[in-house]
């Protein structure tokens, strides 16, 4: 029998919120197997009511959960193990904090994002834009097949040679598609990496990012970095760059050029194994983080993008600013080989308040005309014309084509829905 979590029962509170959104659904479906799953689907489509799928992870952009509808909770679903050499089989509802430090013994490590406390299932269908990810590319681009329950309730193959529309489409707008019940990856052999952490005074906000924004875009493809703003009367930011690797001597040499950045105050750089390196809390999420994100893609730090920045923190409107590193080897894959098609900008800017939405959204309309696409994952202020911007045309177009085919009765629709027009 399905676990069925209402309202007034005493798990309830646990499950009905995500960490950065309240949320009352009617039920939460909680499947103990992938088995279980495709009977969640059908008792789920029963109630006609809006369906989220929820991986088990924070999830900024807040579409998994609702109020009124059924949210389909996937946390049980959390194995690791490995299948043959550098390949392994992770189920949705892990966390990517328990997917490293299982990794870590095999030798192994797959780049996601800076929160352990993040679910496999969200970041490993929209793209994932990590600490390694100048070096090994976009999680996505490390995935070989999926398990997937389709909006018919049927569990299929998806891999480059079972159904590759729907393997390219799972590759960055997967949750439009189905369920994703298991994840096969090709891991990387970079168990250990050096991380610095740096700290910067920043009296000239524009002139210190276009300086950083040419640091990392010369830096040798090993490096990433993080960049998170805080705006005020004296801005400041902390910096966590990664060399994706354990040789002490290269990483020293490629980390000293952002230790050379103006407005230095505190350094420290440290060989760690990879398990490390993303935050993680463990916290429960009762919708603590009421934050809003907008989102977008730059291919560089330019004047006019640093001005604006600048302008942004100052203002007030935002709490803060995050930069990561794009380019290197996520460029490396044409645009076309996934439904992720941003392979040519290098950096993606995300900004976050917790006050006003409609000054927020106001301060943040000039940097939006300054970049090209967004990341669905940090857009938490869902707008119809989103989905124009996060895919290309042509991209959106085949995408709009799969949905037809893999979920003509749009079964799918509380995420970032392809078939709707803005």
């Amino acid at each position: 029998m399905l676990d069925v979590i209402r309202p007034g029962d005493a798990r309830y509170p646990s499950v009905q919120h995500v960490y950065v959104a309240t949320g009352s659904p009617a039920a939460v479906i909680r499947p103990r197997s992938a088995a279980e799953v495709p009977e969640a689907l059908a008792l789920a489509r029963a109630k006609d009511q809006p369906i989220a799928i929820r991986s088990g992870g924070h999830g900024i952009s807040s579409i998994s959960t609702n109020t009124g509808g059924v949210v389909i909770d996937l946390g049980a679903l959390n194995t690791v193990e490995r299948l043959h050499d550098q390949h392994v089989r992770i189920g949705p509802g892990a966390r990517w904090s328990g997917v490293a430090r299982a990794l870590y013994p095999m030798g192994l490590a797959i780049s996601s994002g800076d929160s352990g406390d993040v679910g496999v299932g969200g970041l490993a269908t929209t793209g994932g834009i990590g600490l390694m990810g100048r070096a090994h590319g976009l999680t996505i681009d490390h995935l070989t097949a999926a398990e997937v329950v389709t909006a018919d309730g049927c569990t299929v193959r998806a891999s480059r040679s079972d159904h590759p529309d729907l393997f390219w489409g799972l590759r960055g707008a997967g949750a439009n598609f189905g369920i994703v019940t298991s994840f096969e990856f090709r891991a990387a052999p970079t168990p250990s990496v050096v991380q610095a952490t740096v700290a910067y005074a920043l009296p000239d906000v524009a002139g210190f990012l276009q300086r950083w924004g040419h640091v990392l875009e010369t830096a040798p493809r090993e490096v990433s970095a993080f960049l998170y703003l805080i705006g005020g009367p004296t801005p400041f930011a902390q910096a966590t760059v990664v060399f994706a690797g354990d040789d002490t001597a290269a990483a020293a040499d490629a980390l000293e050029p952002f230790v050379r950045l103006p407005g230095v105050v505190r350094q420290r750089a440290q060989l760690v194994p990879y398990a490390s390196v993303p935050l993680t809390t463990n916290a429960t999420h009762t919708g603590q983080q009421a934050a809003v994100t907008h989102t977008g893609l730059a291919d560089h730090l330019d004047p006019d993008l640093a001005r604006a920045t600048a302008v942004l923190l100052r203002g007030g409107a935002a709490d803060m600013v995050q930069i990561r590193s794009a380019g290197g080897a996520i460029n490396d894959v044409p645009a076309d080989a996934t439904a992720y098609a941003h392979r040519h900008q290098n950096f993606s800017v995300t900004a976050v308040t917790t006050g006003d939405r409609a000054a927020f959204a106001d301060a943040w309309r000039p940097l939006r005309t300054l970049m090209d696409g967004i990341y669905l994952s940090f857009e938490s202020d869902h707008q119809a014309d989103d989905v124009l911007r996060a895919f290309p045309a042509a991209t959106l177009a085949r995408l709009r084509e799969l949905k037809l085919r893999w979920d003509p009765d749009r079964v799918f629709t509380q995420n970032f829905d392809v078939s709707l027009k803005a």
